[in-house]
């Protein structure tokens, strides 16, 4: 009988073990602004067909790290690649890359048809397959209607499609984002982090994004780099990431975390707390009932402590309560539903969690 021979459990097992390619390698990059390093010693490899997002407040060194990969700035020290070729001599209009820039950037005197055939025309693509690639990334944006418009006269969300439109039509190799969804409001951010993710999966272009919006980060990205004052703080999955935080500064800027330094009350966990490390909890893990409640069936797997309600937010789905237990306030998270008891300020509650959810960060 012929036919494909079986793949055996022994090749399936190396081929698991071939590494992917990276696309682009920042290889000890410092980039020096006088005496103040932007960024230091940059190691970071993004892998060929990996959303990878830079994430990091004012000051961290995120958008410095892109104009470098952009080719707008020039590295003081250190080397950049792509597919294993140096930068160093190559500028920025030869990098054959995309980029989308919080501000658009679109050419205001010209139509969207117009927009989106530049990119094609610099690379001597002739008119019909200029014509037949225009019309199909707009119909791929939802904007097939609205190519003989000009910038002004089409939404923020619709210049932001324009804009992706722009930087994906000539197929680069790779898409640098540059706070991509910060100038719209936050119905239109979500509706277009979801356009992004298709996008993306889509076309499957290796993509290099800064932002300082959490939820941007976590929803688009494959992996997270959490940069801060120039060097990386950590870098993994959103998940891990978000589940697993390093340091301090990397529990508290994506998402909010309860830093159990000095509680007041000593802190039961399923493991062994490092040296050198306090404990943390997410507020989500944590829940609040009455003093009086009954204690749920899993009560010798989890953590009670009496606490007094400080504050109470409520928010849509969720509700937000800050609770007094020991020196320390806990906050706590929960999703709104019906049924639910609802506390003031003053009321006396009984917080618990699991002590598996207990994770320990350096400062």
């Amino acid at each position: 009988m012929h036919g494909t021979p079986p793949v055996l459990l022994s090749e399936v097992d190396a081929l698991e073990k071939i590494p992917v390619l990276p696309q682009i390698e920042f290889r000890g990059v410092t980039k020096m602004y006088g005496a103040v390093a932007a960024v230091r010693d940059l190691s970071l490899t993004v892998r060929r067909g990996e959303f990878l997002t830079i994430l990091g407040p004012s000051g961290s060194g995120k958008t410095t790290a892109l104009m470098l990969l952009a080719g707008f700035e020039a590295p003081t020290a250190g080397d950049i690649l792509i597919a294993g070729r140096s930068l160093a001599a190559v500028p920025s209009y030869r990098r054959d890359q995309g980029i989308v820039f919080q501000s658009y950037a679109l050419f205001p005197h010209l139509t969207v048809t117009r927009n989106l055939e530049f990119p094609l025309e610099m690379r001597g693509i002739n008119a019909a397959e200029r014509t037949t690639r225009v019309r199909r990334m707009l119909e791929r944006v939802h904007l097939a209607e609205f190519g003989g418009r000009m910038p002004s006269q089409l939404s923020g969300g619709q210049q932001q499609r324009v804009a992706l439109a722009r930087a994906l039509i000539a197929d680069p190799p790779f898409l640098l984002l540059d706070e991509p969804l910060g100038a719209l409001d936050r119905n239109l951010r979500e509706q277009m982090q979801v356009e992004m993710k298709s996008l993306h999966k889509e076309f499957g272009i290796t993509t290099m994004c800064v932002t300082h919006d959490q939820e941007e980060a976590l929803t688009l990205s494959d992996r997270i780099v959490v940069m801060r004052a120039g060097r990386i703080e950590q870098t993994d999955t959103p998940e891990a990431l978000y589940d697993r935080p390093a340091t301090c500064f990397v529990a508290n800027f994506l998402g909010e975390a309860n830093i159990l330094e000095n509680p007041g009350f000593k802190v039961e966990s399923d493991a062994t707390p490092p040296s050198g490390t306090v404990a943390m909890i997410r507020p989500e893990r944590i829940y609040v009932a009455a003093g009086s409640a009954p204690k749920r069936a899993d009560a010798d797997q989890r953590q009670y402590v009496a606490g007094t309600v400080e504050d109470m937010i409520y928010a849509g789905p969720l509700r937000k309560y800050y609770v007094r237990v020991g020196r320390s306030v806990l906050i706590v998270r929960e999703h709104v539903a019906a049924g639910q008891q609802i506390f003031r300020s003053g009321d006396e509650v009984r917080l618990d969690w699991l002590r598996c959810d207990v994770r320990f960060v350096t400062a």
